[in-house]
């Protein structure tokens, strides 16, 4: 289950704040532009921070020079056009430019980078206060957006992370957490941890797990695929070939689609099989790289008999080899003895109880007829009040009150996102930018699905938003669907 507690996570990978689409031919004169700093993210930053840095030229970049003279070798070079760098400790309070430096040419960057610190001010619950799971938690201060996780007790007084990620909503000013649940019984003091080491305490309350007031916790399985009786054993066969939608050739069984890919990739993903003693290889659908390296039979680690002639073989393909290639190669279910009968994902959901916290209040949802957008207008939303027949939905216009008058979110999957929140005539973007991975306010949700946080406020699309509607476009992403946080 997607957590809807994840807002305002930022700062984690590619970045380019403001960047205006670029055509093709851009990007291949980008390549004979020389070494250049475009821009980077974020501005301000804490030693241990993430940051991306654009601009053209990079490929034979050896060192970057942050302000006060501090060096830094060790970065990841993406392409010519973007460097991933932690920020280092020992950068000037004062600030100042961004250097990098190949062998024989340097670039400084227009932008300047400031140094932030951290400053809790107080909490929404003080010392002695009780609290129960699934409740929210207020930090007060300044630069909180530094605040890398939260440090609870599990149930059995354990650890337990909350990384930033999982918060409900982060800000500069403010950043609210929702409890799990399942949370230690008992009074103890929490920390706060930011990205350059520091350590703050939260007050000492006295924390209870919520109770289940007739809910419960619920393992859910969300199928993947499912055979429909019409494939059969396999024996050493490529029957069971199985590809993202973009890299699918005609010869998989069925063409997955990528953010469901990514997700499988990423993550851990569970197979079905009916077999009285089967021999299970994960491997490409070119033969060339077995997932463990091994087959799966009774008794393997991680292959579990049902006790009704199922077995279930969890698959997490982490930085396995066969990662280097499955995009291209496909994934293959082979080996003997055996019929697949479902691909599917597993999820610990609440159910019933009456769940406290925060809830979805859904706007639009995609029904699975509009597709991926490439600086289009398919997804016009306009006021019922105002509608053309040019909307992919008129919104009624208590809801189109609502929009602009608060915050709504806008959920996109795709694998590296640009969105423009603009007008049906393209005439005004909200915040004149784009928003692309790393930008503030545009989250990673960690399953090939993104959040972009929307507050119109005073913005100049205000002006000409009712008669001119209301345009979600750019480029390598599916609108899923806009909603309320309540």
């Amino acid at each position: 289950m997607k957590k809807i507690f994840k807002y305002f996570g930022v700062f984690l990978s590619v970045a380019l704040l403001g960047a205006a689409a670029c055509t093709p031919s851009e990007i291949e004169e980008s390549a004979d532009l020389g070494l250049g700093i475009k821009t980077f993210f974020p501005t301000k930053v804490v030693a241990g921070q993430p940051m991306t840095i654009n601009g053209s030229g990079f490929s034979d970049v050896r060192e970057i020079v942050f302000p006060d003279g501090v060096t830094v070798t060790n970065f990841e070079l993406v392409g010519g056009e973007m460097i991933r760098v932690t920020a280092p400790s020992g950068i000037s309070a004062a600030g100042g430019k961004l250097i990098v430096r190949s062998a024989d040419d340097e670039a400084e960057s227009l932008q300047e980078l400031s140094l932030g610190k951290t400053v809790i001010s107080g909490y929404s619950k003080q010392d002695g206060e009780s609290i129960t799971g699934g409740e929210q938690l207020t930090i007060y201060g300044q630069d909180l957006e530094f605040i890398s996780s939260v440090e609870l007790l599990d149930p059995d007084g354990n650890p337990l992370i909350l990384q930033d990620e999982d918060f409900y909503r982060k800000g500069t000013s403010s950043v609210i957490i929702t409890l799990p649940r399942k949370v230690f019984e008992g009074t103890f003091i929490g920390k706060v941890y930011t990205f350059d080491g520091r350590e703050f305490p939260l007050p000492e309350l006295a924390y209870e797990p919520a109770s289940d007031g007739g809910g419960h916790w619920e393992t859910i399985k969300t199928s993947i695929w499912k055979n429909d009786g019409s494939h059969g054993k396999v024996s050493w066969s490529s029957d069971y070939r199985f590809a993202s939608e973009t890299n699918k050739t005609g010869e998989e069984i069925y063409a997955i689609p990528d953010d469901i890919w990514a997700k499988m990739k990423e993550g851990t993903f569970y197979i079905d099989v009916q077999g009285e003693n089967p021999q299970v290889r994960i491997t490409t659908g070119w033969w060339s790289t077995t997932w463990t390296g091994a087959d799966f039979q009774p008794g393997s680690e991680g292959f579990t008999d049902n006790g009704d002639g199922t077995w279930t073989l969890a698959v997490t393909l982490g930085d396995d080899p066969i990662m280097d290639v499955i995009d291209v190669q496909h994934l293959l279910v082979t080996g003997d003895r055996f019929t697949p009968l479902e691909l599917y994902f597993e999820e610990e959901v609440w159910v019933g109880g009456g769940e406290t916290g925060p809830k979805e209040e859904l706007i639009w949802e995609n029904d699975g007829t509009h597709g991926a957008v490439a600086w289009s207008s398919e997804y016009r939303f306009a006021a019922e009040a105002n509608k053309t027949g040019e909307e992919v939905y008129a919104i009624p216009d208590d809801v189109w009150a609502e929009m602009k008058a608060g915050t709504f979110y806008v959920d996109v999957a795709g694998e590296n996102p640009q969105v423009r929140i603009t007008t049906g005539w393209w005439s005004t973007t909200w915040t004149g930018a784009d928003f692309q991975p790393g930008s503030e306010g545009f989250t990673d949700n960690g399953d090939g699905t993104w959040t972009l946080a929307v507050t119109l406020g005073d913005d100049p699309i205000m002006d000409v938003i009712d008669v001119q509607h209301l345009l979600v476009t750019g480029d390598r992403f599916t609108l899923k669907k806009l909603y309320f946080i309540k």
